[in-house]
């Protein structure tokens, strides 16, 4: 890692007319430790990661020195793009961005979903010097007719990520590598890769992973990579008496407290779905709270009305989903409240990190727990927090659904593909490589492609499933559920789930959405819409979520050790701390053993209580074949076995287990949920799936675990 470096200031290095910029319009004396630290590195072209706690300046640290390099080396054109995995992030940073590069005489363009085509119109035949996009955006541009990407693409030198961990850990980082090397196979040179992220355990790895295919091997790539990160980053502040953890057993209590304690300051309370948002904006609204709601399903112009409305107010609350826990800037923060628990400790450390940004104020978080097993996790997630521990990011294994939208995404972007060249295009990055050669011939077989003369082509199945509104359907890697808009008059609110609007309830239908009430009062069916109008209270929020992850191993252990005894080492309220004395009291004794894991059977079951996270208990309920409950899933915690398992059998299995652990049997229903999984064989859709839910490591360190074991009668 490159900390601080000694000697010479490296901000001497910067343009001049940067340097007087920020010293006379920004009034800054000094740059951070991060932003001197990255001068150098940036300035020679070197792929790095930038490490820094939430608002630590990392969007300066790299735009400062891609500008001064900019106007050193003389690129024209759109030279850098500065990607992000949320357009309301984007919205937030162009502003910024373009001020920065208008000190040079260049200027920053937004390119989103929601960009009007007057502004593309304009993009394209007038390139910015920094593209502000999501890699959705950028594979649009690609495909696109309406798109020269040879000219408008083919100068970029430079690709900022922000949010860089935000895309590694799912499908979303596979599809930006697969679409940084089509764009480097575009430009005909290496693009140096740079990417921003506040919470990793891994950041060298990360980096790695960021560089794609064969960096060393790439004409012009500077082989010099590092994780550069300020002294003063190495250890993130965490003081016992900055987190407080509290039981209060119902969200109606939830909005009590809130609504009572710290009066006259900003907080921003964060839920883990948008139903609980809705439900706790409404039962702050009725107790008179200034608040303001922010999440997925509220439409573009709700949310920036309430993240406006709240920068600017004082005395108020905001409450979101996640939503909010990226850098996106809703001014300054007094306090951060969490209702109930995140699932990771990066999770948490990006919303911790919206206080203490202003001088003489902390970093501050007040966790509100409503139900036992959310305080349980809150917990385990603190204690790990408090040792330093943060996850890992790690690429979801066997990405084939991705593989074959690339191949069909690249044969939209050159009109046609070569049948044995194709997997130039992604310059050998595995698995956009010739081992895919079994999926393309699937997809040629299939009608996806059609192939002559040794050249491929679009085929009528890609037509037929992909080809609606000019092939966007092939642009993004995720699946949105579908959603009916909500309009009152011409004003959309957002979006609800159907079946809020066809589940039979007794009265008139009423839905809550953006913490207000609204009464149903027509349905157009064709174009899922329905109008609405305010009422006094009432109603429904409900959404289809994607199926939950569950819980890590590490998360899962760590909850074992809080039922054993281990406080987290923050401030518990007394509440907190009797509700986690009569939680050990009553599930202690038949769920944790400290010598290893716990084996119960009594009258009503059987249970094999292995802590292990629900992956790794996947993977040994699957490996235990015949032995477990065929209808009950595993959870985070245990394994549900058949009732009428013998000892001698368990002890059998139990033996064979370290050898003979398999992959997660997958409900065939849920390849459906696998976007592209059209173009894949029926049997690699469900591998594909297994693999991504198996957790090995986890089931190994359980299965070689002692076992206790309580055999009832």
């Amino acid at each position: 890692m490159q900390e601080q470096p000694s000697g010479t200031d490296p901000v001497d290095r910067l343009d001049p007319v940067v340097l007087h910029h920020i010293v006379n319009t920004l009034g800054w004396p000094d740059l951070r430790p991060l932003q001197k630290a990255a001068v150098g590195p940036l300035m020679d072209g070197e792929d790095a990661i930038l490490l820094a706690p939430t608002a630590g300046g990392k969007t300066e640290a790299a735009t400062f020195p891609l500008l001064s390099a900019m106007r050193e080396n003389r690129w024209t054109g759109t030279s850098v793009l500065y990607l992000a995995p949320l357009k309301a992030l984007l919205n937030n940073l162009v502003h910024r961005v373009d001020s920065y590069a208008q000190w040079l005489g260049r200027r920053a363009a937004l390119w989103h979903g929601d960009t009007p085509e007057s502004v593309r119109r304009r993009i394209r035949t007038d390139s910015p010097d920094f593209l502000l996009t999501t890699p959705e955006s950028l594979e649009a541009m690609l495909i696109s007719v309406k798109t020269d990407h040879a000219h408008m693409l083919g100068g970029v030198r430079a690709v900022v990520v922000d949010e860089v961990h935000a895309f590694a850990g799912d499908d979303r980082g596979w599809h930006l590598l697969a679409v940084l090397e089509r764009l480097e196979r575009l430009t005909g040179h290496s693009i140096q890769r740079i990417g921003l992220s506040a919470t990793v355990g891994n950041p060298d790895t990360l980096l790695t992973w960021l560089q794609g295919a064969c960096p060393s091997e790439r004409p012009g790539r500077v082989v010099a990579p590092g994780v550069i990160l300020p002294a003063s980053a190495s250890e993130l502040p965490r003081p016992a008496g900055e987190v407080e953890l509290d039981y209060v057993g119902s969200l109606a209590n939830a909005a009590k407290v809130i609504s009572a304690l710290h009066q006259g300051e900003k907080r921003l309370v964060f839920c883990d779905s948008r139903k609980q948002v809705e439900e706790l904006g409404a039962a702050l609204r009725a107790r008179d709270v200034t608040v303001f709601l922010s999440h997925a399903s509220l439409s573009t112009d709700e949310r920036a009305r309430s993240e406006q409305a709240f920068a600017e107010a004082r005395d108020c609350v905001i409450v979101s989903t996640s939503t909010l826990e990226l850098g996106i800037d809703v001014g300054d923060l007094d306090r951060v409240i969490q209702i109930d628990s995140p699932s990771s400790v990066a999770s948490f450390l990006q919303r911790i990190g919206r206080t203490g940004r202003r001088a003489g104020t902390s970093r501050n978080c007040l966790f509100l727990a409503t139900r036992p097993d959310m305080l349980l996790q809150a917990a385990g997630m603190l204690s790990l927090w408090a040792r330093g521990w943060v996850e890992p990011v790690t690429p979801p294994p066997s990405p084939r659904h991705l593989v074959a939208q690339q191949i069909l995404a690249v044969t939209l972007q050159e009109h046609r593909i070569g049948d044995r060249l194709w997997p130039e295009q992604w310059n050998g990055l595995a698995p956009f490589d010739r081992s895919a050669s079994p999926l393309l011939s699937h997809l040629v077989s299939e009608g996806f492609l059609d192939s002559d003369g040794g050249m491929l082509f679009i085929g009528p199945e890609a037509e037929k499933h992909f080809g609606r509104r000019h092939f966007m359907e092939l642009t993004a890697s995720f699946t949105a559920p579908p959603e009916f808009t909500v309009l009152a008059g011409r004003t959309e609110i957002g979006t609800t789930d159907p079946s809020v609007l066809t589940e039979e309830r007794p009265g008139p239908r009423r839905l809550l959405l953006a913490g207000r009430s609204w009464q149903v009062t027509f349905i157009d069916w064709a174009r899922r819409r329905a109008f609405v109008e305010p009422v006094e209270d009432g109603g429904v929020a409900k959404w289809q979520g994607s199926e939950a992850r569950g819980l890590s191993y590490a998360l899962t252990r760590a909850m074992r050790e809080v039922l054993l005894g281990t406080d987290p080492d923050v401030k518990l309220t007394r509440r907190a701390t009797a509700a986690l004395a009569e939680l050990r009291m009553d599930r202690a004794p038949h769920e944790v053993h400290p010598a290893g894991t716990l084996l119960v059977r009594d009258a009503d079951a059987a249970r094999w209580w292995t802590w292990a996270g629900y992956r790794a208990n996947a993977t040994l309920a699957s490996s235990l074949g015949n032995l477990a409950d065929p209808v009950q899933r595993p959870t985070d915690t245990h394994i549900r076995l058949r009732q009428d398992l013998s000892l001698a059998d368990w002890k059998a299995a139990r033996a064979e287990l370290p050898d003979s652990l398999t992959l997660p049997t997958v409900d065939p229903r849920a390849v459906r949920g696998l976007k592209f999984s059209v173009a894949l064989p029926p049997r690699i859709a469900t591998a594909t799936l297994a693999e991504r839910l198996a957790d090995f490591d986890g089931a190994l360190a359980a299965a070689r675990e002692p076992v206790r074991v309580e055999w009832g009668a």
